[in-house]
């Protein structure tokens, strides 16, 4: 190929200018448009089909409701996995699609779900209500507020609620404005079942009575020649005292309801999940962003909308800030561009320090212009900024500069050779444009398997491709097109300018009072290579040619020490989250009552308020917390669970905090089951060890299950180990004389009817107030509905009007009976979970227990499993995902070097120099005590894609010296020497340009395992190669004339 580019770019000087100007305004425009959020887009597969059969048994709900969705479900074909529970009288039935579909797949998914359930409705038992679907699992609220009053009750608090979510919901780029912990106002009809036996007064009589005077029913109107005239009826309830004043007709004679009952309004008994902010009851507002919005915008005028609401509202109730996305995301992007700046300052030390003053110019204005094309490209694509992005700039960073400082230094090389500007920037392009386009290509493949992983964790971190890829097929352009333009402008006049040393010896000279050193003269035949360092090295490269055996024995022999050493390394999925909040979270025995769960909490409060360092603390209870962060591991609603989310003030805090609540919440609850963790980065895990034992028979299962539990918890690094259901709850069982019932007319229908009534009340019809629907509940007085013991002496009506006590047809026993089941695919499944005590990685942990887990699967009866769940799970999930793209990228490299060197056993040999980055990689996370987790073997794998580019450009230097009539021995050792500078300052930039990413949480260990893959390859592209390639083409040393 002729066309030479950058002679090009040199000869149209004028139209390259006003492409880069263009660039940078273009890029500097994208990155305002860039949408801001905390993690990348993400789909959560998840929906849940939910149906409740009042009155039946966890069992029955099993056997009749749950199994049959399961079944049908099962025959989609796009299943994961399908998990379910089955509690008394509801049944929830998880979908988990699989983790192949990509998200524009989903929406078709849901509604064959949908479709399948459908088709069974009628299938399903008498009574059954529902099902009910939900699949909108992926909205974070980003950002939640609480409404607090004490002197304030629910009504009143939910009517500011609403008023505020009429506002929020205005502001622009938020999408959905939910409220949280709201109570449902109920008027309550108290009766005395004693009172109702003496005055015969029937329920159903109360009933009539309401319903006749509250219903709405239209009373027709007058058509007249000019108008049309309604007629309306007065009556209806329009207050409580209008409710209390109903009169009731029995037998003769008209009674008032508040003779015989006790009317009045209230909430929910028993009540709903609560959110409780600081230790009083509020109403939380939660708010999630559009898709694409901009997170930091969204927080600016939130603020400003919170700023003015607080005015508005009455004395003694408060709006307060319970989670704040925006301010963390702010906070990750202040620490990214500090971290960003740290790498470009580094990386132009490198250049001006090794490529002298003005060389290392000709770099520093290509950094903004490249990172104004990446964010051009960013825009492009629909890649916003968050935290994988971010990092996956930086880990550019260090990258993009790579091409420009290769096509300078060559271009600086050849004017100190006496070659003209237009005619060293010709040779720049025609000796290194296509191995350098060959090599970015190469690194770019190195990030392909990450674009090709199909699952949840591919999908988290595929924006390291787009960015990683984007930036450097950029900086080649740059490079070939802008290098030379600037270069031409930057570069000094080697002819012409008197030669001075270089400016750090001079500095040095004068520090030391010194004269000023002086330079070797240059003339056209000038050799910048006859320097004693540069004769040191080609010494030290003639060695290792000449024992060449030797330097690839040891090199093999380091690499096998660096995979057994590897072995060593811990394994990790995804580091924790470094933002400040803690979870705790409280699980009750299954059965356990609401108010004794709130009781738990209410201990924990009091525990939180004496500490220091806490921002603020938000108990959810009855359920888990809203996502207010992407990756949370959400709890479903459950009478028996609580869970706090504690925002301590720093981080430093958070440590502190978390350690004191792990040793005091046991002591505080110890009959309850207690969590305290972290947020997590990533896909959400939830417990980190996990063991599912599944298989036909329920008991059995628990057996097996409590001999795992017994296992795992002997490992002194495990804690916390328990099941994750198996309790029994209580249950009162009345045993009907059917054959006295059916005599004094008392059916079980009526009498499960009566029951209900007296105890949790029926709903007999609804008051309407302006926007409100509130139930009018009829229910038995205090004492009955709470003395278990008076349940026998119940009047029980009977069809001839009169009453009979219900021990007289019942025997009441006290029993046990499952209070939940969990299936997976249909088959009872009981989990056993635990957390790591110490500060080994769960993968560690597993391996530990493998050998007896596994005796333990040798022994189990036909058909039934014990797997491994949790975070090792979800990540051989993602290993695998990312195993799959490995052909692809074999393939992509594999074809690329071919191009390029046209040689099979060439290319096999640049192919050969990619795992030896292991050496470093082993060494440098075991050095620094960095676990090897998924975003550090994203790194390992780009890793094997840089090193490959060295060695190509080093072996296309080799072949282009060969082919200019050079002896192999010389070509091997003058190439290596003139690719030195290159080599190592390209690698010396992505090092030094790691290392204030390597102080980030999240990209910590593959910044590390980069940094020490490099440096080992570097060293082994300038030694181990030369060597190899004299060993591979059996070169011999050619005896010079002397």
């Amino acid at each position: 190929m002729n066309f030479n580019l950058s002679e090009w770019s040199l000869k149209n000087k004028a139209l390259v200018l006003y492409f880069m100007l263009l660039l940078m305004v273009v890029g500097v425009y994208s990155y305002t448009q860039l949408s801001q959020s905390e993690d990348p887009p993400f789909t959560f597969k998840v929906m849940v089909v939910q149906t409740y059969w009042p009155g039946a048994t966890a069992k029955e709900v099993a056997e009749q409701v749950t199994d049959r969705i399961e079944k049908e479900l099962m025959t989609t074909g796009q299943y994961d996995r399908i998990s379910s529970y089955s509690r008394p009288g509801e049944s929830m039935v998880t979908f988990f699609a699989k983790d192949t579909y990509t998200s524009a797949d989903i929406p078709d998914i849901w509604y064959n779900v949908r479709k399948k359930v459908s088709d069974i409705q009628h299938e399903l038992p008498v009574g059954v209500q529902g099902p009910f679907f939900n699949d909108e699992f992926g909205d974070t609220f980003g950002n939640i507020y609480v409404l607090t009053g004490k002197d304030f009750d629910y009504a009143l608090l939910k009517a500011y609620a609403d008023r505020l979510q009429l506002e929020l919901q205005r502001v622009p780029d938020v999408a959905k404005v939910e409220l949280i912990g709201l109570q449902d106002q109920k008027i309550w009809i108290e009766l005395s079942n004693t009172k109702m036996a003496q005055l015969g007064v029937p329920v159903s009589a109360i009933q009539q009575a309401l319903q006749q005077q509250n219903n709405m029913v239209s009373a027709g109107f007058f058509e007249t020649p000019s108008d049309r005239i309604q007629v309306r009826l007065t009556g209806k309830l329009s207050s409580v005292e209008d409710l209390k004043q109903l009169p009731i007709l029995v037998g003769d004679k008209t009674i008032r309801l508040s003779d015989v009952a006790e009317v009045y309004r209230g909430f929910s008994e028993p009540a709903q999940p609560r959110m409780r902010f600081m230790g009083d009851n509020g109403i939380g507002i939660a708010v999630s962003m559009r898709k694409g919005g901009d997170i930091i915008a969204l927080g600016k005028q939130l603020q400003q909308t919170f700023s003015h609401l607080q005015k508005t509202l009455p004395l003694g109730m408060t709006l307060s800030k319970v989670s704040d996305q925006p301010v963390a995301v702010q906070h990750s992007i202040r620490e990214f561009i500090q971290v960003l700046a740290e790498a470009v300052i580094i990386v132009l030390l490198v250049s001006f320090f090794s490529l002298g003053f003005r060389t290392g110019l000709v770099v520093a204005f290509s950094i903004p212009l490249v990172l104004a094309m990446t964010f051009a490209g960013m825009h492009l694509f629909d890649v916003g900024l968050h935290k994988i992005s971010l990092g996956a700039l930086i880990l550019a960073l260090g990258l993009l500069v790579d091409d420009a400082i290769i096509a300078v230094e060559m271009m600086a090389i050849k004017m100190e050779q006496g070659y003209s500007r237009l005619k060293a920037a010709g040779f720049a392009w025609k000796t290194t444009a296509f191995p350098m386009l060959t090599g970015t290509l190469i690194t770019a493949a190195g990030f392909l398997p990450i674009a090709t992983a199909s699952s949840s964790t591919g999908e988290y971190t595929r924006s390291i491709f787009q960015v990683v890829t984007i930036a450097l097929v950029v900086s080649w352009i740059a490079a070939v097109v802008f290098v030379p333009y600037l270069g031409e402008k930057l570069l000094p006049d080697f002819s012409h300018t008197p030669q001075r040393a270089p400016w750090y010896q001079r500095l040095w000279a004068k520090l030391r009072k010194q004269p000023e050193p002086q330079p070797v003269p240059y003339d056209h035949g000038h050799d910048p290579y006859q320097t004693r360092f540069y004769q040191a090295f080609r010494h030290a490269v003639d060695t290792c040619v000449s024992y060449r055996k030797t330097v690839i024995v040891v090199t093999v022999g380091l690499f096998v020490g660096a995979v057994l050493l590897f072995k060593l390394v811990p394994q990790q999925f995804f580091p924790p989250s470094n933002r400040a909040e803690i979870l705790v979270d409280i699980k009750l025995e299954e059965g356990a009552s609401l108010t004794a769960t709130e009781q738990a909490a209410k201990k924990v409060e009091q525990f939180l308020a004496k500490q220091s360092g806490i921002d603020n603390y938000v108990a959810y209870v009855g359920t888990g917390s809203p996502r207010f962060y992407l990756p949370l591991d959400q709890q479903l609603p459950q009478a028996s669970f609580a869970q706090f989310v504690v925002l301590a003030s720093s981080l430093e805090n958070r440590n502190q905090i978390r350690h004191s609540l792990e040793r005091e919440i046991k002591l505080l609850l110890p009959y309850a089951r207690t969590r305290v963790s972290l947020l997590e980065n990533g896909p959400p895990v939830g417990y980190p060890i996990q063991y599912r034992v599944s298989g036909e028979d329920q008991d059995l299962v628990r057996d097996w299950a409590q001999k795992v539990a017994q296992t795992v918890s002997q490992n002194p690094n495990a804690s916390n180990v328990h099941l994750d259901w198996g309790e029994p709850s209580k249950r009162i069982q009345l045993e009907i004389d059917q054959e006295r019932a059916r005599q004094l007319g008392i059916s079980n229908t009526d009498l499960a009817n009566f029951l209900n009534s007296s105890l949790t009340g029926s709903v007999i019809d609804q008051y309407r107030e302006k926007t409100e629907l509130i139930e009018i509940r009829l229910r038995g007085d205090q004492n009955e509905r709470a003395d278990v013991a008076s349940l026998g002496s119940l009047a029980v009506p009977t069809s001839s009007g009169q009453s009979v006590p219900l021990g007289q047809i019942a025997k009441i026993n006290a029993t046990f009976e499952d209070g939940i089941i969990w299936h997976r695919d249909r088959l009872p499944t009981i989990t056993v979970r635990a957390d790591v005590r110490t500060d080994l990685q769960p993968a560690t942990v597993v391996s530990e227990l493998q050998s007896s887990i596994d005796q333990l699967r040798s022994q189990l009866p036909s058909g039934y499993l014990i797997d491994v769940g949790g975070a090792v799970e979800e990540s051989s999930k993602g290993q695998a995902s990312v195993n799959a793209g490995m052909p692809l990228f074999l393939g992509v490299v594999l074809t690329l070097l071919m191009l390029q060197l046209r040689s099979i056993s060439r290319t096999l040999m640049v192919f050969l120099t990619a795992p030896l980055g292991l050496i470093g990689v082993s060494l440098f996370l075991l050095l620094f005590n960095k676990p090897f987790g998924f975003v550090a073997m994203l790194g390992t794998i780009a890793l094997s894609g840089m090193i490959m580019r060295n060695s190509l450009i080093l072996i296309d230097q080799i072949e282009q010296d060969i082919a200019a009539g050079h002896d192999p021995w010389t070509a091997i050792i003058d190439a290596t020497v003139r690719r030195f500078r290159p080599i190592l300052l390209t690698a010396l930039a992505a090092v030094l340009a790691m290392i204030p990413l390597s102080r980030s949480i999240f990209f910590g260990p593959m910044a590390v395992a980069i940094m020490g893959g490099l440096i080992v390859a570097t060293f082994l592209t300038l030694f181990f190669l030369p060597a190899l390639y004299a060993a591979w083409f059996k070169v011999k040393k050619t005896p010079t004339l002397s």
